[in-house]
């Protein structure tokens, strides 16, 4: 029976022996070497066989016996388990590699495999730092130290109390400072009891798709969009009405014409994502009209207003809603830093309690501490600060990129609108796949996402989404060297464009 124990140990191993014991014994009952019902050696003589302390296989035993690998107690014998089923406890002649086990089936439902359909953003994984990517502030003249000291303050000041649960609603001095400030910047009326504080604004899209839509209900979605907010509608089962974007925005005549009894438009009227238009003043009073005649719901997204390069930050679409039909989506993530995880939403009377019901079932709370924290970084000025010098550096990056194209792409890269936000569309000039030029760009160690991955059904011409904010002067212009550099290969090559895309407008 020892025989049958020789158990390979490594004293230098950062395993314990005691758990190096357990495996091999446990290794043993599984592959048969030692059947069901079998006497196994005593602990004294396992110990002295393996050359280890007594008191090693004894932990090693305890552990076996309170998995049900072993039965019976020391000094009477110990017995390997019977009950072990036969399908576990197989001779090692009949053992199969993982690797060439057959994979259990994974059925979806329909909404799991609509959401998991959704390809990736990038077609190659890009290592960081991740040159051009989306959503990313500049993170790196982020006033850090006067941070620390808000959270070191806030910890040091920590009460039992604030331990536990958060308020379902959020942190009651951010709600206030979050309402204040946005009836200073753009032009909002709302009361502190309308803010929801949130992880993200992808939280804020998946609760009121919750809240909001049966499975089939339209939705108004803009073509191209975020892909984020696609993936929470369809999760919830709705019905895609893809619309159009053009200069002026989504085209509203056209929702009206396909699906007037949509349920719910999301919109980024402020500054259009991808495409970086604005939604006109003609265009937001039809959507406001349409909403409240159809009683519909519009979830304005005002992801990045913030960073207007020319002039105030525009007066968001919530503040023409005199119906209460707007859900307003803004973050904190895209203005302080991606890994803060802060968002909120501005919701109307009407739907406030049935967000926070269903939000309690959901389970999802923001960070107490951040939440502090941010309120704090908002009250003492810093956020304001911070929001004046983040728009000069990011205004100054943005013309970084409009120079390294201007210099460095011509003949093969023309740059869109960058006149607010963070990103901006570099279209291609010439007849190439977008997302083979995401490839060569990412293979180049560039993270340049492909206009097609944000596109549903409407045909766009190829063009990289880039994301500006996130990479100092140098970095850009190194970047779109090897952008243009691999960009410049494929023309080389040969390589096709895309096929046109039939024109569909619902999913």
């Amino acid at each position: 029976m020892l025989a049958d124990l020789l158990i390979p140990l490594d004293a230098a191993s950062a395993q314990p022996l005691y758990r190096q014991v357990y495996e091999g014994v446990r290794s043993a009952i599984l592959s048969g070497r030692l059947p069901g019902g079998c006497r196994i050696p005593s602990s004294r003589q396992l110990a002295d066989h393996l050359g280890v302390s007594r008191s090693t296989v004894l932990v090693a035993f305890d552990q076996l016996a309170a998995e049900g690998y072993v039965e019976g107690a020391v000094g009477s014998g110990s017995y390997v388990a019977r009950a072990i089923p036969r399908h576990i406890a197989r001779p090692s002649a009949g053992r199969v590699p993982a690797s060439a086990r057959p994979r259990a089936s994974a059925r979806l439902s329909t909404r799991g495999d609509a959401v998991a359909s959704i390809p990736p953003m990038l077609p190659i994984a890009v290592p960081y730092p991740r040159l051009f990517w989306l959503g990313v502030p500049p993170v790196d003249t982020f006033p850090l130290l006067p941070w620390k000291r808000l959270v070191a303050r806030r910890i040091r000041a920590v009460t039992a109390a604030e331990l536990c649960h958060a308020p379902g609603a959020g942190y009651a001095p951010l709600r206030s400072m979050i309402a204040a400030h946005l009836a200073a910047t753009r032009g909002m009326r709302c009361e502190p009891e309308q803010v929801i504080v949130l992880a993200s604004a992808q939280e804020a899209l998946e609760l009121v798709s919750r809240v909001l839509l049966d499975g089939g209900d339209p939705v108004w979605l803009e073509d191209p969009g975020w892909r984020g907010a696609r993936g929470a509608f369809l999760a919830a089962g709705a019905r895609l009405v893809c619309l159009p974007v053009d200069s002026e925005g989504v085209d509203v005549r056209e929702g009206v014409r396909l699906a007037p009894d949509a349920r719910v438009a999301y919109v980024t009227p402020s500054h259009q994502f991808p495409l970086g238009g604005m939604l006109t003043l003609e265009r937001r009073m039809a959507l406001l009209r349409w909403a409240a005649s159809r009683e519909a719901w519009i979830i304005e997204d005002d992801y990045d207003s913030e960073y207007r390069h020319a002039g105030r930050p525009l007066s968001a679409l919530h503040a023409l809603d005199d119906a209460e039909r707007v859900i307003y989506v803004g973050t904190f993530n895209k203005t302080i830093f991606p890994a803060l995880r802060l968002a909120y939403l501005i919701s109307p009377p009407s739907l406030t309690d049935k967000l926070l019901a269903a939000r309690r079932v959901g389970g999802q709370h923001a960070s107490p501490l951040a939440q502090a924290v941010v309120a704090d970084f908002i009250g003492n000025g810093g956020y304001a600060r911070h929001l004046r010098r983040s728009r000069a550096v990011i205004r100054e990056r943005r013309d970084a990129l409009v120079s390294a194209i201007s210099q460095q792409g011509e003949g093969l890269l023309t740059l869109g609108p960058a006149d607010t936000g963070s990103h901006a569309v570099a279209w291609l000039t010439h007849a190439v796949d977008d997302r083979k030029a995401s490839e060569a760009a990412a293979r180049a160690g560039v993270a340049a996402a492909p206009l097609s991955a944000f596109r549903i059904q409407q045909y766009q011409p190829p063009g990289l989404v880039l994301g500006y904010a996130g990479a100092a002067p140098k970095e850009i212009a190194a970047a779109t060297g090897a952008l243009v550099q691999a960009i410049s290969g494929l023309v080389s090559a040969g390589t096709s464009g895309s096929v046109r895309p039939s024109r569909r407008n619902t999913v």
